[in-house]
């Protein structure tokens, strides 16, 4: 019996880029999920990560079902919390100046969920992280340096880890992998504990 596709049920290149680090074999299909009902509920960071990660990874997995292709379809959601507020993604250059400043010289929660579930399984497992990210104290004209080179587009926090902004992050406190957008070590233990698939030897 051949092992299911990998599925990653995101649209991010930071994702894609930890999986190919992982060396995984994997395709990507994109959600179709509308985010706005979910965010208009009263939920707290954490359930509203893993909410909007599991209805991703269900809306794909119904494509999934539909083709009869048996997958792993992996999903999930990041959000910032900085002193109680949700932050998501900037929508144009001043809000990323906006949201860059109130992180400047603070300490931020990044919180990360992940969904998976495989199709014809009703079984759907989630879980979260969180890595506390400090910033440096950095001038205006550094944060608009920086917001200069797009780096904040489609990233959670107005930032990416992975490039120019790892020059002003002070220290981070938790998974770094959590921090590029899905905290891998989880995920390596979901598959392996409730889907029987280790990504190590990738066998069922």
């Amino acid at each position: 019996m051949e092992n299911p596709k990998i599925i990653l049920a995101s649209g991010s290149k930071d994702r894609a880029k930890s999986f190919e680090r992982a060396q995984l074999d994997f395709e990507i299909i994109i959600s179709d999920l509308s985010e706005d009902e979910l965010k208009s509920k009263k939920l707290t960071p954490i359930e509203l990560a893993k909410e909007l990660a599991k209805k991703k990874a269900l809306d794909v997995k119904k494509k999934m079902e539909f083709k009869g292709i048996d997958a792993i379809i992996i999903a999930a959601d990041t959000l910032v919390e900085f002193e109680g507020n949700i932050i998501g993604k900037a929508m144009d250059e001043n809000h990323a100046l906006k949201i860059l400043k109130k992180l400047n010289n603070n300490a931020h929660k990044f919180i990360s969920a992940i969904a998976v579930t495989r199709t014809f399984e009703d079984k759907i497992i989630s879980d979260y992280d969180i890595t506390i990210v400090n910033f440096l104290d950095l001038s205006i004209n550094e944060i608009k340096y920086y917001i200069n080179t797009g780096e904040w587009k489609e990233r959670a926090g107005a930032y990416s880890i992975r490039n120019k902004a790892s020059l002003f992050i002070d220290k981070i406190e938790g998974s770094p992998s959590n921090v590029i957008g899905i905290p891998m070590h989880k995920l390596f233990l979901i598959l392996k504990n409730e889907f029987n698939y280790n990504l190590l030897s990738k066998k069922i």
